[in-house]
């Protein structure tokens, strides 16, 4: 609904609208999207152009005239009226911004375009649209059934996981013969550098061409991208060594290398140690389940600029990803196709969207429950999180500073919400 209120107060009649109004009002609101208009007294505008001219008078070096001694209007010639009351604006609405926001009970997440310009002797009037973080109304989470499962281990992937841990525990011996299932072959690329390929783990094309390769012979070997994707290119390497796997025995001997008594109690701990990762895993499907629907049922606006700024999160991942892999962004970019490339702009689109969704439903959940840090509860957690970075406390709280300390507690706050809201459906 549009709000019409008039720029100039009548000729007769009331006084004038600054005398009666408050200095800001809104316009027009319509969701996320808020019209207000505030207003600077002229008094106000005349102070700041008045300290504007005194600052640049003392620093300004003009032929002719002393460190602030410059006349006003030389001044005024030389950096352009324009100029200064662009930064006379820039100055008010810094301030005056902020007030109207906390005047009129606004929490914008965007500015996105100002009207009007000030000009000194008049009150500087002006209208701006914000994206304000937007009103958001939870679904009747207290009836979502989410069930919880329980986990059971079964004797194949207990048998897998010790013959995983057999294989961590294997010694590579060197050998005589050819290149065999299961080996280790030491290659030398065409730089000269030293490569070590586990062929149990290698992709099939590479497998097979280095089955039954001996020691000083060449190979070409086929290339993969990033995708383990074939690129059509191959690599001539020279096999310096192979050598064969020598796994240890399944027994109270390999038990005590693990660190227990027998071969009974080490299945026994690995047995435990596989339920409580089945546990861990099903507790945050369960959470991610639950976060997914309350996101996906709610009801609000979500202002563009809090899905761009995600956007540009998640695509600095993706770069910080791929440096690890020494592959710039942009290369990898060029890689594409067209196709490829819109699919995977869609996909980052799609993620800052449900990142944003989950993260204001998950906001909403703090309000709703009252949850807060009781008595000294804040304090550990930080204790707790300062140890797990092996810092002290205060080391943590200066890395963090002021803002990353919000962010800190936003996330923790989340996080409690989340966990009690789970404990509430599953009693």
């Amino acid at each position: 609904m549009r709000v019409q209120v008039p720029l100039l107060a009548p000729k007769a009649g009331p006084p004038a609208l600054y005398e009666v109004n408050p200095m800001a009002e809104v316009l027009e609101r319509e969701g996320w999207r808020v019209r207000l208009r505030g207003r600077v007294p002229a008094e106000e505008v005349e102070a700041k152009y008045r300290d504007l001219i005194r600052h640049y008078q003392k620093r300004a070096k003009i032929p002719g005239f002393r460190p602030g001694r410059v006349p006003e209007r030389v001044l005024v010639a030389k950096i352009g009226r324009e100029a200064l009351l662009s930064e006379v604006k820039e100055e008010l609405l810094r301030e005056h911004l902020n007030r109207a926001f906390e005047e009129l009970g606004l929490n914008p997440v965007a500015v996105r375009e100002v009207e009007g310009e000030p000009e000194v002797g008049e009150d500087f009037v002006f209208v701006a649209e914000i994206e304000n973080y937007p009103e958001v109304k939870l679904p009747d989470w207290r009836s979502f059934e989410i069930p919880a499962e329980t986990p059971e281990v079964s004797e194949e992937e207990l048998e897998q996981t010790l013959a995983e841990l057999r294989r961590r525990y294997a010694e590579a011996e060197p050998k005589e013969g050819a290149v065999a299932e299961g080996d280790v072959v030491f290659l030398i690329d065409p730089e000269g550098k030293e490569i070590v390929l586990e062929l149990e783990r290698a992709y099939d094309a590479v497998k097979e061409a280095l089955l039954g390769r001996r020691a000083g012979e060449e190979v070409e070997l086929p290339l993969f991208n990033e995708k383990g994707e074939p690129t059509g290119e191959t690599a001539r390497m020279r096999v310096k060594e192979v050598r064969e796997l020598k796994v240890p025995e399944l027994d109270d001997e390999f038990a005590k290398v693990l660190g227990y008594a027998s071969l009974a109690e080490a299945r026994e701990k690995v047995r435990e140690e596989l339920l409580k990762g089945k546990e861990q895993a099903l507790a945050e499907e369960r959470r991610r389940a639950f976060l997914r629907r309350l996101a996906a049922e709610m009801e609000a606006e979500v202002p563009p600029s809090l899905i761009e700024s995600e956007e540009r999160v998640i695509w600095g991942e993706i770069a910080e990803d791929l440096a690890k892999r020494g592959v710039p962004l942009e290369d990898y970019l060029k890689s594409l196709s067209e196709e490829e490339f819109e699919k995977l702009r869609r996909e980052v689109r799609e993620g800052a969207e449900s990142r944003v969704r989950q993260r204001l439903a998950l906001d909403q959940l703090v309000k709703d429950l009252g949850v807060r840090f009781e008595g000294e509860e804040w304090e550990a957690y930080l204790e707790a999180m300062a140890q797990a970075y092996g810092m002290k406390k205060s080391e943590l709280l200066r890395a963090l500073g002021e803002e990353g300390l919000r962010r800190v507690l936003a996330e923790a706050l989340r996080n409690k919400a989340l966990r009690e809201a789970l404990a509430a459906i599953s009693a």
